[in-house]
């Protein structure tokens, strides 16, 4: 039996919905699992379910051709509620025109709910933005929540970990090192230590290579150096400019291999924040990965974390991992000026500054941001630190957030 994800418990509450539901990231995030996840739930309702996989020719081939083809495929009956899954519909010509004529001919009737391997397609395929018709649910790999699920840790998942003991405090912060280094793939998760390189090698030159041919890029090896680069700048401010002229290419296709990296969920671009002082802020994005497996396979370092001269990165790149789990990737910013004062993230009135130490904390740092939003309430995080508060700020695990 597989592992329950957070995406299908949220999706087992709205079933009953007309919407189409779309399951869109990156692949081998764990899309079709969720499916069948969702198939299973339906089946021990005594629901009716049928199970379609796109990368099947004959049955691709068919839809193809009239999205009325479906009922050749299965034998439907409209006097009863039936669930349609399609795995990979990016795969159909037209997708956006199959949804839609199953949405307005049959909604009550045939609930779909497919998934696609990036939103990449959603963007280039879907002739027709469903609006009004679809649920999309974003499928990143493992939460750290999902990391302790997929490791057997039920009872600590059901501790606060706001307050836990310093043996739980101890055994998470094993489990979250291990998160840092070796990311949420669930294949990598699940599989032994000496296997996990091999696992993201297998990730990386093969589904990332799908990515790639499926987006028509041609210069494939531009757009591995540019992986490489990247993740060695998680956290620094992006320039398209200057990195189009380290790879030798126009910054419009930069500006391209960036837009197919986001939508097939490997990396995120955060824009800056500001309400005031707006011709004092620095305007370029900073560039995160939305798994550090994948970050650390690119820079070919899975040491250890102590012993690393990336922590800082590593440990702010976590956080924002953490911080999109619950909000949308849009809400999370930063803050920072020309003159080099910086807040690692702002999410509505709370900001984060992320600290490998609190020794490095100096609230003069801090002093422009706080007295131009005196609405904003800081805290500190900190991985290693027995301390609640520095400076009448809160300190708090990155686990905890």
């Amino acid at each position: 039996m597989s592992i329950i994800r957070d995406i299908t418990i949220k999706a087992q509450k709205d079933l009953k919905q007309d919407e189409i539901f779309l399951f869109i990231g990156a692949r081998q995030a764990g899309k079709t699992t969720i499916l069948k996840q969702l198939e299973d739930f339906l089946k021990k309702q005594g629901e009716i379910c049928y199970f379609l996989r796109l990368e099947d020719p004959d049955y691709l081939k068919l839809l193809n051709e009239s999205p009325k083809n479906l009922f050749k495929i299965f034998p439907i009956d409209l006097s009863k509620k039936s669930f349609v899954f399609i795995d990979e519909i990016q795969y159909l010509d037209n997708p956006s025109n199959f949804l839609k004529y199953f949405y307005d001919e049959y909604a009550g009737k045939i609930k779909l709910l497919v998934s696609g391997s990036s939103a990449f397609y959603i963007d280039q395929k879907f002739k027709d933005s469903l609006a009004g018709r679809k649920k999309i649910f974003n499928v990143l790999t493992l939460s750290f929540r999902e990391f302790l699920r997929f490791k057997e840790e039920n009872d600590l998942l059901k501790k606060n970990f706001s307050s836990l003991t310093l043996s739980e405090i101890e055994k998470i912060s094993i489990y979250f090192r291990e998160f840092i280094i070796y990311g949420g793939y669930p294949r990598v998760v699940l599989s032994k230590v000496d296997q996990k390189k091999e696992v993201l090698q297998e990730l990386a030159y093969s589904y990332i290579k799908k990515d790639i041919l499926e987006s028509n890029v041609r210069q494939d090896e531009i757009f591995y150096k540019m992986f490489k680069i990247l993740s060695s700048q998680i956290g620094n401010l992006f320039n398209a400019s200057e990195l189009a002229s380290t790879l030798g290419v126009s910054k419009s296709s930069i500006d391209n291999y960036i837009y197919i990296m986001q939508k097939s969920f490997h990396i995120r671009l955060v824009r800056p924040f500001f309400k005031k002082v707006r011709k004092e802020m620095i305007k370029m994005p900073k560039v995160y990965f939305l798994d550090l497996g994948l970050r650390n396979f690119f820079t070919g370092n899975f040491d250890l974390f102590d012993i690393r001269n990336d922590k800082g990165m590593l440990l702010e790149n976590i956080v924002y991992r953490q911080l999109i789990d619950n909000i949308d990737f849009d809400e999370v910013r930063f803050w920072r000026t020309i003159q080099g004062d910086e807040i690692d993230f702002v999410v509505e009135n709370n900001a984060f500054e992320i600290k490998t130490s609190l020794s490095n904390f100096r609230i003069k740092k801090y002093k422009r941001f706080l007295e131009n939003y005196p609405e904003m309430k800081l805290s500190v995080v900190v991985l290693d630190s027995d301390k609640n508060e520095i400076d009448n700020f809160p300190v708090i695990k990155p686990w905890g957030i």
